[in-house]
């Protein structure tokens, strides 16, 4: 099963976040099949750059997001949203 969820790059105390799609028994930061955007939640207010047309994509196949992820693309469409009706 595939699953959406966060790869932790970065160093030491300085994490930044990638959010891949991967094999729901890969390790955490181990192999994937595509990387789909970015998370830096040491920003203030915290980095979301997701692609959602290929994370609509990989859901459709039947990927899982993990619940941060899910949390994470319904904060970006929300924030996506506020800007249009602008």
């Amino acid at each position: 099963m595939l699953s959406i969820r966060l790869r932790r790059a970065g160093t030491t105390k300085k994490p930044h976040y990638r959010v891949v799609v991967a094999d729901s028994r890969a390790w955490r930061d181990g192999r994937f099949v595509e990387v789909l955007g970015h998370y830096d939640p040491r920003k203030d207010p915290a980095v979301v750059k997701i692609d959602a047309a290929r994370a609509q994509y990989w859901i459709g196949k039947g990927a899982q997001p993990s619940d941060t992820v899910r949390s994470l693309l319904k904060r970006q469409d929300e924030a996506t949203k506020a800007t249009a009706a602008k």
